[in-house]
């Protein structure tokens, strides 16, 4: 009986002593890109055609999520550049959105998606190609990333287009409303205008 109930003292003081202890940090991520893969040209894409920011000056934000742990993450990229998350290398050719006045609005990325293939733990990876192509943001089911790991989607393309202006704050609108209701006073420049000043014909008859 008393080894019977000792038995159960002993398995919670391991468990507080495991509790106490420092948790474990998680090992980092790989983000360096192999030299083959930095350097090589993106693929050929449609010209640009000089409306809007300059393609090598956009931003595209893609998100990426490893299913397994079900950890998603945004990755910041520029046409021309590729990037590394662990397994995975995300390249941009380019990214575009449609204008302000077009309808419906569009989203897209031409990305490629490579993923590292190991035939045991801790050899080198073999990097296959798992996707290539136009990503969109509104329009998903056009194209997908099969992959039983990994999903890459586009969500946003930072650029802009001529014409565009920012709103005006609400407490500037409200301010000109306010001017213009209470009347401004004229400035020293519309005191002085011709037509403020009397005619020589009323002089005149004044003087008279």
């Amino acid at each position: 009986m008393r080894r019977a109930t000792a038995l159960p003292a002993l398995l919670l003081l391991g468990m507080l002593a495991a509790c106490k202890g420092e948790p474990s940090v998680p090992e980092g991520q790989e983000t360096v890109v192999p030299k083959e893969f930095a350097s090589a040209d993106m693929p050929a894409v449609v010209a640009d055609e000089g409306l809007g920011t300059p393609r090598e000056e956009r931003v595209a934000t893609l998100g990426l999520l490893n299913k397994r742990n079900n950890l998603t993450q945004d990755i910041l990229i520029k046409p021309g550049e590729s990037k590394r998350v662990g397994d995975v290398i995300v390249r941009l050719a380019t990214c575009e959105k449609t204008a302000p006045w077009e309808n419906p609005p569009e989203t897209g990325a031409f990305v490629q998606v490579l993923i590292a293939q190991r035939s045991s733990p801790g050899a080198n990876p073999k990097w296959m190609r798992a996707f290539s192509g136009w990503l969109f943001k509104n329009s998903p089911s056009l194209n997908v990333v099969e992959h039983p790991i990994y999903d890459v989607w586009v969500k946003d393309c930072a650029m802009s287009f001529p014409g565009e202006e920012s709103p005006l704050p609400p407490q500037g609108r409200g301010a000109a409303s306010s001017a213009s209701a209470a009347g401004a006073e004229p400035t020293p420049e519309e005191s002085a205008s011709p037509a403020a000043a009397p005619s020589p014909a009323a002089s005149a008859s004044n003087a008279e």
